[in-house]
């Protein structure tokens, strides 16, 4: 099982922000980046007041080559 730690304010508002501004990977040009910061932070101080933790998970490994079937040729 994969060990979950505490997220960090600034990884909490990274994301919020990114998901303000984007839909998928595409992005929303009517979400200014500032305004998205200013409400990830205000997001960020409800939560901690309520009383929520977030998580995180470590990275993934990176893929290994390992388990590659060699190529035809």
């Amino acid at each position: 099982m994969t060990e979950l730690r505490p997220a960090t304010e600034i990884e909490i508002a990274d994301a919020l922000a990114f998901a303000l501004q984007y839909e998928g990977h595409k992005r929303i040009h009517q979400a200014d980046d500032a305004m998205a910061r200013i409400t990830a932070e205000r997001l960020i101080r409800h939560l901690q007041r309520s009383g929520f933790v977030l998580m995180k998970r470590p990275p993934a490994p990176p893929p290994s080559s390992g388990r590659l079937m060699p190529s035809a040729k």
